[in-house]
């Protein structure tokens, strides 16, 4: 898996249709993760957390709408957006869709391009330096698109890893990150390395936010993590 890229997992019964899903969101630059059910949809959230998934409504066995209903009533995975696809086209389905905790409803047989749109869209909300959204927290500025930072005005000079770690805690000012969740996110589930290489990198990363000046933002939470603000 890449580090800092986007996954979004795709749950669909029909071969064809999750691969021509899959085709064009890895075209769009997102780590796919496939699933032909609803249990092993369950499985794959469990192992690791997506960023957005793509649910069909009608699987054998368990449904979407029941995949749905379980993902929405667990607190680590209840903020994750599903995008629910589905034939049934009348609008009691789709509310009882959207009742079940689904972010949105897209009817079969859908554009890509608009679907990849949705998928973009709800992204942004979740993850928005994904998608090239500036992101600010006090006088921090964070330009993913250009990959700058800066503080109080002054340009601050970032390593890669101290850019995707501060990524990371501007998209979610407040949460407390631990360092086992840091490394998925930052340097991705297939590398190796030690927990205490994030502690490293944390002090490189506070060490140029304070570097002209100015109270360090990340906070240690004992036993936890770290977060910021």
């Amino acid at each position: 898996m890449s580090a800092g890229q986007p996954r979004v997992l795709v749950v669909e019964d029909e071969p064809a249709q999750r691969e021509v899903l899959a085709y064009n969101l890895e075209a769009e630059g997102f780590v796919v993760s496939r699933a032909g059910d609803g249990e092993e949809a369950l499985l794959l959230v469990e192992e690791d957390l997506p960023d957005i998934i793509v649910l069909d409504w009608m699987m054998p066995n368990l449904s979407g709408i029941e995949v749905c209903r379980r993902l929405k009533i667990k607190p680590e995975t209840r903020s994750i957006p599903v995008i629910m696809l589905s034939a049934r086209s009348e609008e009691v389905d789709k509310v009882r869709g959207l009742e079940t905790g689904a972010d949105d409803y897209v009817v079969k047989p859908y554009s890509v391009i608009e679907l990849m749109a949705r998928v973009r869209s709800q992204l942004r909300r979740v993850r928005p330096s994904a998608v090239g959204q500036q992101l600010e927290f006090e006088d921090i500025i964070l330009d993913s698109e250009g990959h700058k930072v800066s503080r109080d005005g002054i340009e601050l000079k970032l390593g890669p890893t101290e850019f995707r770690l501060l990524s990371t805690f501007m998209e979610k000012p407040g949460r407390v990150w631990s360092r086992e969740q840091l490394l998925d996110r930052v340097w991705g589930r297939d590398i190796y390395v030690d927990t205490r290489t994030v502690d490293v990198h944390i002090g490189r990363l506070r060490k140029s936010l304070t570097l002209n000046g100015g109270t360090d933002p990340l906070r240690t939470v004992r036993g936890a993590g770290y977060a910021l603000g």
